[in-house]
This record gives structure tokens, C-alpha cells and sequence, in this order.
């Protein structure tokens, strides 16, 4: 599998390459800013980059500018964002893209080698995965007043975790109820949402992304 990096820290760049090699992933390119990010995308096409949000020049967000500019170049190019910062507003145009295959990780929670290889290997396959704490600043920052505010907290526990990917078992398994239970729940969301329930995962998570995000 063909991944981009993007990280300016030269040591924490060395040390995602060497744990994707060992994990049989080909590094095709290793970049440290955000000409060299976008440049590197839409040349290479890789089946995933895993992109820092602050880059040189700037160190704002010239990494997530990067990412989106690359997918209108070349839909669906799979992004795993990995950063310290949730950025808002280019964090939510990229996840409201619905061509799949995105990803928001921060650096200080990623606690297992083995699930953030999975979530890499997810976003690559075109799913979603999602650092709960994103989420719940996404989530915190949605209009009270609005449809939101109409779930109830189990509602909501439920779509946090389907923002990170996870199936309805998946889900059911995590919080402890049945799968039934988790079917009714998200029947809830999307009816109170105005969202059509669909049998495509990702393209459900997104839904939901893109409908918190205002898009």
C-alpha cells in the first residue's frame, strides 16, 4: 500500500516511516511542508497519506489546505489527518467531503500501534476514522438550538461512535446493549436529522459529518 506522509518534526517523521515499512506499507513520499504535501499528492496518488495540520510555511494549516486541495484535484484521495489541533473549518470541509476516505487523529491519544495501523488501513479502504475527542469538539460546537439538541445523550453517545467508523455490532459491543437497541438509535438520529439511513457505512458517517458541519 502507497502512503504520503506529511510531518515536520524530523524525528516523528522517521519514526512513521519506519513504522509503516515494518507494517508493509511503501512510503512513496516523505514531505515536511505544504507545497511539497499538495505537489506530493498529486503525483503520486497515493492509497492514503497521513497529513500534520500545521506545516512551514505558516504552521497554521497549511496541511489540511494541502489534503483538500489535492482531492479536488483527485476525488477521494484518502486522508488521515494526524495532528496535535483540531482545526475547525478546514477540519470540517474535509470531512464533509463525500467521496469517502478520511480520518482525524491526535497525536497525544494515539495510545495502540495496532489500531492506528487499522485506522490507516480503514481510511485506505475508503472508511472513516475518527479521534473521539474531534468528535466531541465538532459536536460541542453545533447549534444547541437546532436539530442536535433533539437527541437524546444515548443518541449521541451512538453517533460519536459511528463518526468513528464503527459498525452497529461494533457499537453495540462498546456500549453494552444489543444490536437491535443501536438500530433504533440510529433510525432516531437520522430521522430527527432529516438523513436517510444508508446500507454504505462511510458514506453514512460522512452524512452525519457534513450535516453537524453545516455543509
Amino acid at each position: 500500500m502507497r502512503v504520503v506522509i506529511a510531518e515536520d518534526l524530523a524525528l516523528l517523521r522517521d519514526g512513521l516511516i519506519r513504522l509503516l515499512e515494518a507494517h508493509d506499507f511503501t512510503v512513496v513520499a516523505a514531505v515536511d511542508n505544504g507545497p511539497d504535501l499538495h505537489t506530493a499528492l498529486t503525483e503520486h496518488k497515493p492509497d492514503v497519506a497521513v497529513v500534520d495540520v500545521r506545516l512551514p510555511p505558516t504552521f497554521t494549516d497549511e496541511g489540511l489546505q494541502a489534503a483538500i486541495g489535492a482531492r479536488t484535484q483527485v476525488p477521494g484521495l484518502p486522508i488521515l489527518v494526524l495532528s496535535q489541533h483540531v482545526e475547525q473549518l478546514y477540519a470540517r470541509e474535509l470531512l464533509s467531503d463525500d467521496g469517502g476516505g478520511v480520518g482525524y487523529l491526535l497525536k497525544d491519544r494515539v495510545f495502540d500501534i495496532g489500531q492506528f495501523i487499522e485506522a490507516i488501513r480503514r481510511v485506505a479502504d475508503g472508511g472513516t476514522a475518527m479521534d473521539p475527542a474531534v468528535i466531541s469538539q465538532l459536536l460541542a460546537r453545533q447549534d444547541q438550538s437546532g436539530p442536535l439538541a433533539q437527541l437524546t445523550p444515548r443518541e449521541r453517545e451512538v453517533l460519536s461512535e459511528m463518526a468513528e467508523g464503527r459498525s452497529n455490532s461494533a457499537i453495540a459491543g462498546r456500549l453494552y446493549i444489543t444490536e437491535k437497541a443501536i438500530s433504533k438509535h440510529i433510525n432516531n438520529i437520522f430521522t430527527k436529522l432529516d438523513l436517510p439511513p444508508s446500507s454504505d457505512d462511510s458514506r453514512r458517517v460522512l452524512a452525519v459529518l457534513a450535516y453537524l458541519n453545516g455543509q
